[in-house]
């Protein structure tokens, strides 16, 4: 008997599998209550990622030009700390980093409300890390995002 269809192919993965046995997965944001396109939904992974890089840069030059003065070997060290400032800053205030507001993302609390200093303080530690944001739910938020009660959603 062959039960590879249950468990999916290398190329379709689980998910698939599930989908072709009738399983309903909904899209992403349907369980946050969130539209399921344009203002409001769930912000596309390629924004995200295009945001971060934003940030990132805009502190490496911050710390290239402001803190070491010149040189390359610490500004990237020193980068991480710019990017805490600027995400607690920023995400607990307005909402949304430089990069974030470039590309048209907003950061909310699941209920739709401003996310606090104390939440957007655990979501910019996590996100320092590195990996809590590479590990992402099936609603496509992050784990620093579900352990702040975050989601990251389309301004326009």
């Amino acid at each position: 008997m062959d039960n590879r269809h249950v468990i999916g192919s290398w190329l379709s993965g689980p998910r698939a599998a599930a989908e072709e046995m009738g399983a309903d997965f909904g899209y992403r944001g349907e369980r946050l209550g969130l539209p399921e396109e344009g203002p409001g939904s769930v912000a596309p992974l390629g924004r995200r990622f295009g945001a971060l890089f934003v940030d990132w840069s805009l502190c490496m030059l911050i710390a290239y030009g402001l803190i070491t003065r010149g040189d390359w070997s610490a500004s990237g060290n020193w980068a991480l700390g710019v990017l805490f400032v600027l995400g607690l800053l920023t995400v607990g205030t307005v909402g949304s980093t430089p990069g974030k507001r470039l590309l048209g993302l907003r950061v909310i609390a699941e209920d739709g409300q401003r996310l606090g200093f104390g939440r957007a303080a655990v979501r910019t530690a996590l996100l320092c890390l590195a990996i809590p944001a590479l590990i992402w739910d099936r609603d496509g938020r992050g784990l620093h995002d579900r352990l702040a009660r975050a989601v990251q959603v389309r301004m326009m």
